[in-house]
């Protein structure tokens, strides 16, 4: 069950992520819009697997071996849930059920996987993974445009994204519109890993990357209050996109010391577990939520007054615990890892104790026999150059090694 941590892993990143993923947790559960602003998760979270996409791309020969990869560390855990909840909306009632063959978005998400009314809280967070899937298909191409023009790369998708915006041109089909959408506010993002990864972005000033972010942010606030929408800024795309680009810019520019991290073991092996977690924790907070409220008013949780939220937060928080450890393991299984009920890491094992050799104390002479050890190959040292008492030949050369 316990894990020691992959050697070479950035705790940066790693920790980027946990924030992101605890972020979005809170927002399902209090969705305050300040939280948004605070820090945009989705945006950061693209960032981060852009960069990891180009780095997976660089060091691999082919391009397609890496997409295989993603998809193996992605749709299993997409399959648990769809093996969970489908036959549930299918038993509980599907009264506008699309066709049978739309199922097959359950299987690779190139839309929105179909929903009942009961599923919809459940389903209503798998438009990252939609998203994520067709980022992952293009970055082939999205690397290469990236490194014959990286700026205009960059800003292309918030360009053309803010056209649409303007004078939208979109088919009738509701699917295209909402992916094509959600692919054009996050590549922005996605290619800011790119940066990351190359090291483009850290060769820019820190003073003029703070700047720039915060120009983003500004320019992001502004085209939400041009454009005001009642779900916040995260249903504006256009301010979005450029508010997520700003911060994006600015968490990646520093590559801060983890240390810190590394010498808080309790924190450290956190991190380490929701990493390992990371795709059941996002797939399941929604569900554990919905569950909450049921199972707390069946508990009688209004008797904690004023404090009766706390108690669905509990409950949200052990139903979520128990579905990382039922389900958890798909994880491991798709990396090829060891399946294990929880990922904990194992503490580092103590370093192995040795007895130091007493040595004589060196003489303040001169060895003469230094003379003869590196340069010239093993011959015996005539005795007239050593002192007496001394070891001479191969004696001597092996005692100085």
């Amino acid at each position: 069950m316990a894990e020691t941590r992959p050697a070479g892993r950035d705790r940066y990143f790693d920790l980027l992520r946990v924030l992101a993923i605890a972020r979005v947790s809170v927002f399902h559960m209090f969705p305050y819009a300040v939280l948004e602003l605070a820090f945009p998760s989705m945006g950061v979270m693209f960032a981060l697997a852009g960069s990891l996409m180009a780095n997976s791309l660089d060091r691999s020969p082919s391009a397609f071996k890496v997409l295989r990869g993603r998809l193996r560390r992605l749709l299993p855990a997409l399959w648990v849930l769809g093996a969970v909840l489908v036959p549930a909306m299918f038993l509980y009632g599907w009264p506008e059920r699309p066709p049978l063959w739309h199922l097959i978005a359950w299987i690779v998400p190139f839309v929105d996987p179909p929903s009942s009314a009961f599923g919809t809280q459940a389903t209503e967070v798998l438009w990252y993974l939609v998203t994520y899937l067709w980022l992952v298909a293009l970055s082939p191409v999205m690397l290469w445009l990236y490194r014959k023009a990286r700026l205009a790369s960059i800003v292309a998708p918030i360009v053309v994204l803010a056209v649409l915006a303007i004078h939208p041109i979109w088919p009738s089909n509701d699917n295209v519109e909402e992916v094509a959408t959600n692919i054009l506010m996050y590549a922005a993002c996605w290619m800011l890993g790119f940066a990351h990864r190359d090291g483009s972005l850290r060769k820019i000033p820190g003073l003029l990357v703070t700047v720039l972010g915060a120009t983003l942010v500004t320019a992001g606030l502004a085209w939400s209050w041009a454009h005001p929408d009642a779900g916040g800024i995260k249903e504006i795309p256009v301010a979005y996109a450029v508010y997520s680009a700003g911060f994006v810019m600015f968490l990646l520019r520093w590559k801060p010391n983890m240390a810190w991290l590394t010498k808080r073991r309790g924190l450290d092996k956190w991190v380490t577990m929701i990493n390992a977690r990371a795709v059941t924790i996002y797939l399941w907070n929604n569900v554990a939520i919905a569950l909450c409220y049921p199972v707390g008013d069946a508990l009688e949780v209004w008797r904690f007054g004023k404090f009766f939220e706390v108690g669905y937060v509990v409950i949200a928080l052990a139903l979520l615990v128990n579905a990382v450890l039922i389900f958890g393991w798909v994880e491991d299984l798709a990396a090829r890892k060891k399946l294990r009920f929880l990922p904990w890491p194992a503490s580092p094992a103590p370093a192995e104790t040795t007895t130091a050799v007493k040595q004589e104390p060196a003489s303040s002479k001169p060895d003469l026999t230094a003379t003869v050890v590196a340069p010239m190959p093993l011959q015996p040292v005539p005795a007239r150059q050593t002192r007496p008492g001394a070891p001479s030949g191969r004696a001597a050369v092996m005692q100085r090694q």
